[in-house]
């Protein structure tokens, strides 16, 4: 049984929080504020944080910072869309991954698998890796069977983010936020052009079309 903190000053979105992961068989506590949260986290051994940014007494943001800190524990951040923080902000405050209220439990539960997966398959913080594939995030470079593959730095973003949710159904408008920003006034359909980019250069269909719903990398 995996022990779950959550750290969430609504009382509504804390019970429904609560109760849907008792239901899937976590075991959960909670906290009312950043303190409160900081000290719970001080004082028990949990598998997972479920993090709103917006706390009293002390923000999400420094709650992350403080126990990035201390700990690699899985960091999820729960923010509503306009609070929402670019990509590189999250990553450099030590967020694992975020969700945007309001949000689907089934793709919470999802996102917790694959930071689950994530923090005991990646072989370091250097690389991201999957299967064959591997990402090296110093380098800039990308590996199929340890054969370099040559990709732009726009392909190389769109990679590293299916490789973070791989096995996972990311949307057109998930991925044109994440990889083109929230300001992106462009035609949608860009994303099917980098992905119809990487297929070819893949040689093999790791980035399926999940029709009417999006993309998911899978072997």
């Amino acid at each position: 049984m995996k022990n779950i903190l959550i750290i969430e000053d609504d009382e509504k979105i804390r019970r429904i929080l609560q109760l849907e992961l008792t239901h899937e068989g976590y075991k959960v506590d909670i906290a009312i504020d950043g303190d409160d949260g900081i000290d719970k986290f001080n004082s028990n051994k949990y598998d997972l944080i479920l993090l709103d940014l917006m706390l009293p007494k002390l923000s999400g943001e420094e709650v992350c910072k403080n126990i990035r800190s201390m700990s690699e524990i899985p960091i999820i951040v729960i923010t509503a869309k306009d609070q929402i923080k670019n990509k590189i902000e999250l990553l450099d405050m030590g967020a694992d991954d975020y969700i945007t209220k309001p949000f689907n439990i089934d793709e919470l539960f999802a996102r917790m698998r694959v930071a689950f997966r994530n923090k005991s398959n990646y072989k370091s913080k250097d690389f991201l890796i999957y299967k064959n594939l591997k990402l090296d995030l110093q380098q800039k470079k990308f590996y199929i069977d340890n054969q370099e593959i040559s990709i732009t730095k726009r392909e190389f973003a769109l990679l590293e983010y299916f490789l973070i949710n791989r096995e996972l159904v990311l949307s057109r408008e998930k991925i044109l936020e994440n990889i083109w920003g929230f300001d992106y006034e462009g035609d949608d359909k860009i994303v099917d052009v980098y992905i119809n980019a990487l297929r070819k250069k893949m040689k093999k269909n790791y980035i399926e079309t999940v029709r009417g719903f999006g993309y998911i990398l899978k072997s």
